[in-house]
């Protein structure tokens, strides 16, 4: 039983992946003018990104035999999808050093990303860590869930700070800083709670604080409290000048991360290996940096699109496209899901390759499910939830979610994974979105294009009546892992036509 219901777990879970992630994973911006159409404007372009000219001499060029070109992608993945992720955020959000908040949820209106979060705000830090470790100062937050990720370009999943652990309840100060931070070397600095070693010169720091928006008081506290984090360097913080910040000149970005594999991977990857920890160790590093030796690419050069190896865009983009359609196909299968999860978005040392590869395709950088979950709620009857139905979704005391900190049910039009429109604003049921428990303790959840008579408000998501495909997410923050093996998500039962 418990074997069954572990399946059926993993196969609701793992097609929500993407729901784990951030905004800045799924701002879907376009990298540094970047195009992947084909036109001659895109080749263009492609050849300033390090793409090999076609006339380029045949002892120049790379030769890999399909299934080394697999490897190769395969091994690139993670880094392709950071590098695309943390230098889009950067790009549209000031630049590094600088940490932005959200002072409020996001609504229907927002169309910049796919399955938006409407139970967290989030903080976000772009930090570049060359020149200076940087300190964040980080309030206590009125809270039941806050959560600190750090993520370099390796797309390794790190949290140092959590309410799991007892963190946020007071003020306190985190260093981060990188092996190649100028004069530092991890010695503890007075006055700073936390330090942490970041594998890459350039990282995400990512607060998710859980803003309690049914309680109008509470949520303007919390708002306040998160626009106080700031980062400062250590120089600063030691009453010194600022440390000179060398220039950069970051390789182009792309639309998507098959435009990279096709455009400038090499120099991408020359990029990543010049500001990122590889561990001697380590046989996913060294792996890595054996075979990208063979193409010229190695840590510490300059890029030279004239001394390494010239790949076949074209190919190399083919395969990364191959790679990509196959693990997307690969979500439904529940064996192989529910055999990745527990190590999806861990630290270096608790994954491996083809968790990696799955979690860089499927939605990079979330959280571990120690910190969340996110199964789906399917139907009753197997067929799509539609909205020319209305539908409710049941749970008693004892079947609602084992969540330590709070769950929600958020509703989604299947196709563009926006949220629904209503005058109410209403997309989803939870602690704090708000819902209303009933006299034993469970819930009825409606979906429906009018409110049921004597249904509370807080439990209603209402939809409009149309041929359109909805999707509801569930997600579980702080998750009881032993409860939730014995647990299955609840079904959506189609309602009777009025």
């Amino acid at each position: 039983m418990v074997q069954h219901r572990l399946a059926a777990l993993a196969r609701k879970l793992l097609p929500a992946i993407a729901c784990t992630v951030l905004a800045l994973a799924a701002t879907g911006l376009a990298g540094c003018g970047e195009r992947d159409d084909g036109s001659a404007a895109g080749r263009e372009e492609g050849r300033r990104a390090g793409k090999p000219a076609p006339d380029g001499k045949a002892s120049d060029r790379a030769v890999l035999s399909d299934e080394e070109l697999r490897e190769l992608v395969t091994r690139s993945y993670q880094y392709v999808a950071m590098y695309n992720v943390n230098n889009k955020f950067a790009e549209s959000h000031g630049g590094w050093n600088n940490c932005s908040a959200d002072t409020g949820l996001k609504d229907h209106t927002m169309r910049d990303i796919a399955r938006p979060n409407n139970d967290t705000l989030y903080i976000s830090c772009m930090l570049d860590l060359r020149s200076d470790p940087v300190i964040l100062e980080v309030p206590a937050f009125d809270s039941d869930y806050a959560s600190l990720m750090i993520t370099g370009y390796d797309h390794y999943v790190n949290i140092p700070l959590t309410t799991r652990a007892g963190n946020f309840a007071r003020p306190q100060r985190i260093l981060v800083y990188s092996a190649r931070s100028d004069g530092y070397d991890g010695t503890p600095v007075e006055g700073v709670d936390h330090i942490f070693e970041a594998t890459g010169d350039f990282v995400s720091a990512i607060f998710r604080v859980m803003p309690h928006s049914s309680e109008p008081q509470r949520f303007r506290n919390i708002t306040e409290q998160m626009q106080a984090v700031r980062p400062i360097t250590l120089s600063e913080y030691r009453g010194d000048a600022p440390k000179p910040v060398q220039p950069v000149d970051f390789p182009a970005t792309g639309k998507t991360d098959v435009a990279v594999f096709g455009n400038n991977l090499l120099e991408v990857m020359q990029f990543v290996f010049n500001h990122t920890t590889f561990d001697p160790q380590n046989p996913l590093d060294q792996k890595l940096l054996s075979i990208y030796r063979s193409l010229g690419v190695e840590p510490g050069r300059d890029y030279d699109p004239k001394r390494v190896k010239k790949l076949d865009g074209e190919r190399t983009r083919e395969m990364a496209r191959r790679v990509q359609q196959e693990w997307l196909k690969k979500m439904n299968n529940a064996e192989l899901m529910q055999r990745l999860q527990p190590k999806m978005f861990q630290p270096k040392g608790k994954t491996d390759l083809e968790t990696l590869v799955a979690v860089s395709i499927y939605g990079p950088i979330g959280v571990p499910r120690e910190e969340a979950v996110y199964p789906t709620i399917d139907t009753a009857d197997g067929e799509p939830m539609n909205a020319m139905h209305d539908y409710v979704v049941r749970m008693d005391k004892d079947s609602l979610p084992p969540a330590g900190a709070f769950w929600s049910v958020t509703l989604y039009d299947l196709e563009s994974g926006f949220f629904i429109p209503n005058e109410g604003k209403k997309y989803s049921v939870g602690k704090n979105a708000g819902m209303k428990l009933n006299e034993q303790g469970g819930i009825d959840i409606y979906i429906a294009a009018k409110k049921p008579e004597g249904v509370p408000k807080e439990n209603w998501l209402p939809i409009e009546r149309e041929a359109v495909d909805l999707n509801l997410v569930m997600r579980i923050y702080d998750p009881d892992l032993e409860k939730l093996e014995q647990w299955s998500p609840p079904v959506a039962e189609k309602l009777p036509a009025e």
